[in-house]
């Protein structure tokens, strides 16, 4: 039997590649670097590793059925119900070698042809985004204009606050998680948490016609669930945005903006003045008003062209 698959924390400081795994090939297995601990939402690029350290901090431990070298690849068989079969591609990009980490359904996913903007989110030079304790594979937001501290949130994965409250909040969902939130009757209470924020969403790193394609579930239950949440919960949108790149661009543009109008609505409320009502003034008003100030009125009939003008240029 082939020895366990391992993933460890990469003892590198400041790596981009915050994970080392073994992969049981060979006599000394093969040793990677990698972004992530599984291709969840697309292909992950990993890099070779000088070896495996002789005093690992453990992610994982995960027995392994099988694991062979078939050509540029090597296909690896988990001994676990999900998230088992994946394959590693070794291939060379601008004359060095690389290393993909790929499923079946991340190789078949589409990647979109577009290049993320560089420009500032609603002008704010540098964002702070609190990362909520639990988020256990953050994104890094290494494309934005964001720096990112870890505190516990109340509700959602990633937030702005403003004088140590949660301005807005954006809930982080693959489309499996989303699943599962959706069948075992989690999303309404997490819905029900973000409704109570100013501002929140949910955003999914897939694509709303990959609900369509779920073999495991009826895809009419889930839709069904969707439609029911946003009926429920209308104030917090759940946004399909097709990747994992896409959705961490959408996540920031949505806190930027969430900040940036918070502190228009600020400007208003201090500086804005009330505007007067068009109502007109009842007879009633005008002849109590008269009274108090020396006119002398019947309680009946047609108020003096004078005492109307008064009152229209006194209010």
């Amino acid at each position: 039997m082939p020895d366990d698959f391992l993933i460890a924390h990469n003892p590198e400081d400041g790596s981009r590649l915050p994970y080392l795994l073994r992969i049981p090939l060979g006599p000394d297995g093969v040793v990677l670097k990698a972004r992530e601990t599984w291709p969840r939402t697309g292909k992950v690029y990993c890099h070779r590793a000088t070896g495996w350290p002789a005093d690992p901090d453990l992610v994982e431990v995960v027995p392994t059925r099988s694991c062979v070298r078939r050509g540029a690849s090597i296909d690896l068989v988990l001994d676990r119900g999900r998230e088992n079969r994946s394959q590693f591609v070794l291939t060379r990009a601008r004359g060095r070698e690389a290393v993909f980490w790929q499923t079946a359904r991340t190789a078949k996913q589409a990647r979109p042809a577009v290049s993320l903007p560089t420009a500032r989110g609603s002008g704010i030079p540098t964002l702070e985004i609190v990362v909520d304790s639990h988020e256990r594979y953050a994104w890094s937001f290494d494309h934005q204009q964001v720096t990112t501290r870890r505190d516990g949130l109340p509700a959602g994965d990633y937030a702005v606050e403003v004088a140590g409250r949660v301005l807005a909040s954006v809930e982080r969902k693959s489309l499996v998680d989303l699943v599962s939130t959706l069948t075992t009757g989690k999303m309404r209470y997490l819905l029900a948490d973000l409704s109570s924020l100013p501002t929140a969403a949910v955003v999914v790193e897939d694509r709303y016609s990959a609900v369509f394609k779920l073999d495991r579930v009826r895809p009419a239950v889930v839709a069904d669930a969707l439609g029911e949440c946003q009926a429920r919960f209308p104030t917090v949108p759940i946004v399909f945005c097709e990747t994992r790149a896409l959705a961490q661009e959408w996540t920031y543009r949505f806190l930027a903006a969430a900040l940036a109008h918070a502190g228009e609505e600020t400007h208003v409320k201090t500086e804005a003045t009330p505007l007067t009502s068009a109502r007109a003034a009842s007879p009633g008003e005008v002849r109590k008003w008269a009274r108090e100030h020396g006119y002398t009125l019947a309680d009946r009939g047609r108020i003096p062209r004078e005492v109307r003008e008064a009152f229209d240029a006194r209010r």
